[in-house]
């Protein structure tokens, strides 16, 4: 497990100049290894993490009180997540993440990337385009949900993450788009018929 760090990787993309102090980072990166249908966090928990995924696949999903499950998105690798929820002092996750595939990692405690933010410039413009590249997300996907129908979603979803659908349980996209199960075969069937 001595692969560069997915995290830093990004970080670096994102900095203006070269980020000080990376071997803190280093210190700090915990890297677990989760077999597919485990969770890498719970809802409802203190988890002021910040992850990366290294190789596989990751759900975040709500779960309702009556046990259904509402997915809000999915990582793959190269991809970051948190919830900023937790983030907070004294807050909780507001959401699930589970491994679909066999899945590497990365995480590191948010309160690592504040003190280094708090004393280098160039740290805090790296974490504050990363808070951006998050907000960018939730907005798009707000914005699809609300003037995009279901179809246009799934030929939105397909087009943005090529291969991505052929990763996921299809009842789980399913579950991303809004729809049932037998609604989204319906759509599926509907796609395909049309690129034929």
């Amino acid at each position: 497990m001595n692969a560069p760090s997915t995290l830093l990787t990004l970080l670096d993309t994102l900095a203006p100049a070269p980020l000080p102090e990376r071997e803190r980072v280093q210190e700090a990166l915990t890297v677990r290894l989760h077999p597919a249908g485990t969770t890498v966090f719970h809802q409802d928990t203190a988890h002021p993490h910040v992850h990366a995924v290294r190789s596989g696949l990751v759900k975040l999903a709500y779960l309702g009180v009556d046990g259904s499950e509402w997915i809000k998105s999915f990582v793959a690798e190269g991809g970051f997540f948190a919830s900023l929820a937790a983030l907070a002092r004294g807050g909780r996750t507001t959401f699930l993440a589970a491994a679909l595939e066999p899945s590497c990692i990365e995480g590191i405690p948010h309160a690592v990337l504040e003190d280094l933010a708090s004393r280098h410039l160039v740290w805090s413009r790296a974490l504050h385009t990363l808070a951006m590249v998050h907000a960018s997300r939730k907005e798009q996907r707000e914005r699809e949900l609300l003037t995009l129908d279901a179809e246009a979603r799934y030929r939105r979803f397909v087009a943005e993450h090529p291969g991505l659908h052929l990763r996921v349980p299809q009842k789980d996209l399913a579950r991303h788009l809004g729809v049932t199960p037998v609604g989204f075969n319906r759509i599926v069937k509907r796609v395909r018929q049309a690129a034929a």
